[in-house]
C-alpha cells in the first residue's frame, strides 16, 4: 500500500465521518444568516455593503480599506509591513516579536544555536520573510534560479474507493505525490540533496483588442529537472503557486461564513453565468468542516492553520498544529527521513512550540491593509464604474462587515474593502491547473483580493500577477480570465483605450 492511501486510511479509520460530511453539503455549524448582530444592525449591514451606483464621488469611508485598522503610513517599500492601526500598545510589541520570528532563519540540525534549528530536512526558505519578502507578493523565477517566492504544489487525483471516500469525506484535500509529498522542495540541508528544479518556458500569444491594440500574452509551461528519487507518479500535477500579500489577513478571518456564502451560486440559478461555491474544508484542530477562506483555493480556514502548514511544507519545521518534525519527507525518502530534527526536550516535542505559533499567527493577523491613494481623482472614479459596468464587481465583491464577536475588538464591526468574494470560480482552461484542492476542480481558483494590488511594484519591485505570477501587469491578468471571467474579459478587450486606461487606474489607487 502506498504511503498516500496509508495516511488516507489512517485518517478515515480515526476520524469515524458522518456520510453527510460529503462534497456539496454546507454544515449545519455555519449559520445562514449573521448571528453575531440585531435585526438593525443587519439592515444597517446590508445597506453599507450594497454596491454603490454613484460615481461622481467616493463612497464614505473608502479610502480606509481595512476600517480602522488602516495604516496610513507613507506608501513606501514597507508599505505591507505595518501593523494594525488599532492595536494597543501592548500588542504593538506582541506583533513586532512575530515579525522577529517571521523574519528568523531557522538552521539545520543539530546546532549550537539551540531553538533554531530543525530546517528541512527539504526544504523551500530558510524563514517565512524569505518567501513573502517585505511581506508582499512573489514572483516567477525571472532571469535567475531564485524560485523561494514560488513553488510547485504536487497532487494526484484518487485512484482508489478508499482514496476517493478520504477526499469526499474531507479526511485529505487531495493525494500527495507517493515519493515527492505534497509540495516539490527544491533545497535540502547538507547531506541531502533538494528534490528538483523547477524549469518554466513562455509561450508568447498575441491578443487584438477591439480598437486593434496588441497584447502580447505568456503562456507558461511546467517541468521539473533533476528529480533526486525518481519519476514522480504519473498521474501527479504540478500547481505553481506564487506567495500572495500578507496584508488583512485578520480582517478577512473575521468576515461572517454567512456573508461569504450568501453570495455563492454553484449552479448559477440566476443565470448571470458566474456560479461562484465555498471550498467546505476540515479544521486540522478541532477536526470540524468549516469554510475555506485562504490559500489560490481557499483551502484553508485559519491564519493559524496556513502558518503551521508553511512552516511545516516551506521550512520543515514541525508545530503543535503540524507535527510534522521531519516536513513534506514521506516515507519513501529513507535518508530524508534518517536526518537528525531539531526536537528538543526541554521545548516539547515539536521544533516550534505554541509561543512561537502564537507570535507568528498574531503578526499575519494584524498586517495592515494602507489606505486608498487618489480615490477622488476623476479618472479614478471613472474607472471604478467602469469596473462596475463590465461585471469585476460580480466576483470581486467590494465591501464586507466584520463580526461584531471578533475575539480581538481590533476586526470587530469593520467596514472593509478586500475586492473578492472567497469562493472558487471556474476560471477556464488557460489558467486551470488540472490539481483538485478539497472542493476546488483544477479549473477553479478563489477571487483573490485585490487590496493593496497597486502597491505591488513598490512594495515587490515588480507587477507579475495571477497564481503563477504569468501576467506581466494588470491588464495581462485580466486578459487571462476565462471561464466565468470570460464575459467581463470579453468587455473589456472591447473598451476603448480611455476606458481601459480608466479601469488600470482605479485598480492601481486600491
Amino acid at each position: 500500500m502506498s504511503p498516500a492511501l496509508l495516511l488516507a486510511a489512517a485518517l478515515l479509520s480515526i476520524l469515524s465521518i458522518s456520510p453527510s460530511a460529503v462534497a456539496g453539503d454546507t454544515p449545519a455549524s455555519l449559520a445562514a444568516t449573521r448571528d453575531d448582530i440585531p435585526a438593525h444592525d443587519l439592515t444597517r449591514v446590508k445597506s453599507v455593503t450594497a454596491p454603490t451606483q454613484d460615481f461622481s464621488n467616493p463612497e464614505s469611508f473608502e479610502a480606509l480599506p481595512g476600517g480602522a485598522a488602516t495604516t496610513k503610513k507613507r506608501p513606501n517599500q514597507d508599505a505591507f509591513s505595518q501593523s494594525s492601526a488599532n492595536i494597543t500598545f501592548e500588542q504593538e510589541g506582541t506583533f513586532k516579536l512575530g515579525n522577529g520570528l517571521f523574519r528568523k532563519l531557522w538552521v539545520s540540525s543539530p546546532s549550537s544555536t539551540q531553538a533554531s534549528d530543525g530546517l528541512g530536512p527539504l526544504f523551500n526558505a530558510r524563514a517565512c520573510q524569505s518567501c513573502h519578502l517585505k511581506d508582499g507578493r512573489g514572483h516567477p523565477p525571472e532571469g535567475a534560479a531564485d524560485a523561494t517566492s514560488m513553488f510547485f504544489r504536487l497532487a494526484r487525483a484518487a485512484e482508489t474507493e478508499e482514496e476517493k471516500r478520504a477526499v469526499a469525506d474531507r479526511a485529505v484535500l487531495n493525494l500527495p505525490d507517493p515519493v515527492y509529498g505534497g509540495q516539490l522542495q527544491d533545497l535540502a540541508v547538507p547531506g541531502l540533496a533538494g528534490e528538483g528544479k523547477m524549469a518554466i518556458s513562455y509561450t508568447e500569444i498575441p491578443v487584438t483588442l477591439g480598437d486593434g491594440t496588441v497584447v502580447s500574452l505568456r503562456k507558461p509551461s511546467y517541468s521539473v529537472t533533476d528529480l533526486a528519487d525518481g519519476p514522480m507518479h504519473p498521474g501527479t500535477t504540478l500547481s505553481p503557486r506564487v506567495t500572495p500579500a500578507m496584508i488583512g489577513l485578520g480582517l478577512v478571518e473575521q468576515i461572517h461564513p454567512a456573508d461569504i456564502l450568501a453570495n455563492a451560486d454553484p449552479d448559477d440559478r440566476d443565470g448571470d453565468g458566474i456560479s461562484g461555491k465555498p471550498n467546505i474544508v476540515r479544521d486540522e484542530l478541532s477536526r470540524e468542516l468549516t469554510l475555506g477562506r485562504f490559500g489560490w483555493k481557499a483551502q484553508t480556514p485559519s491564519i493559524r492553520q496556513q502558518s503551521a502548514d508553511a512552516f511545516a511544507g516551506d521550512i520543515g519545521i514541525s508545530t503543535p498544529e503540524v507535527p510534522k518534525s521531519f516536513g513534506d519527507c514521506t516515507e519513501a525518502q529513507a535518508k530524508c527521513r534518517a536526518m537528525p530534527t531539531g526536537v528538543q526536550e526541554r521545548l516539547g516535542d515539536v521544533e516550534a512550540p505554541p509561543p512561537v505559533m502564537d507570535l507568528v499567527t498574531f503578526y499575519s493577523q494584524n498586517l495592515a491593509v494602507p489606505a486608498r491613494r487618489d480615490v477622488g481623482k476623476p479618472a479614478v472614479l471613472a474607472g471604478k464604474k467602469v469596473f462596475y459596468d463590465i461585471g469585476c464587481a460580480s466576483c470581486h465583491t467590494p465591501k464586507f462587515v466584520t463580526r461584531r464577536d471578533a475575539p480581538d475588538k481590533a476586526f470587530s464591526f469593520q467596514l472593509i474593502w478586500p475586492y473578492s468574494d472567497f469562493l472558487l470560480h471556474d476560471m477556464g482552461d488557460g489558467l486551470a491547473d488540472g490539481q483538485q484542492v478539497g472542493d476546488a476542480s483544477g479549473n477553479e481558483w478563489r477571487t483573490p483580493p485585490l487590496w493593496g494590488i497597486g502597491l505591488t511594484q513598490r512594495v515587490s519591485g515588480h507587477t507579475f500577477f495571477l497564481h503563477d505570477g504569468r501576467a506581466r501587469n494588470l491588464t495581462e491578468a485580466i486578459l487571462w480570465h476565462g471561464g466565468e471571467g470570460q464575459k467581463a474579459r470579453d468587455r473589456f478587450a472591447a473598451l476603448d483605450a480611455a476606458d481601459r486606461e480608466a479601469l488600470i487606474k482605479f485598480l492601481e489607487s486600491l
